[in-house]
C-alpha cells in the first residue's frame, strides 16, 4: 500500500520546485480544496486525479507514489 502522507509531501515538494501554488493547481484541475488535507489524513487519491496532478506538475505518477526518485515522465 502507498503512503498518502508521502504522496502529499512529494506533490508539495514538486509544486514548490516548479513555482506552482497548490491551491491554484487544485482549482485548475477541478479538485477540491481539501484534497491535500485528505491525503495528509490517510485518504488516497483516485488514479485519474493522481495522473492529472502528475501531468500538471510535469512528473510521473511513479514519482508521486515514491516508486522512483526520478520525476521525469517515461513515455
Amino acid at each position: 500500500m502507498y503512503d498518502s502522507l508521502k504522496v502529499a509531501e512529494l506533490i508539495k515538494l514538486r509544486a514548490k520546485a516548479k513555482g506552482i501554488v497548490i491551491k491554484e493547481m487544485l482549482n485548475d484541475l477541478g479538485l477540491g480544496v481539501n484534497t491535500m488535507s485528505n491525503l495528509r489524513h490517510g485518504s488516497m487519491l483516485k488514479a485519474d486525479s493522481l495522473a492529472r496532478i502528475a501531468d500538471y506538475l510535469g512528473c510521473s505518477v511513479d514519482y508521486l507514489l515514491g516508486r522512483t526518485d526520478n520525476p521525469e515522465v517515461n513515455r
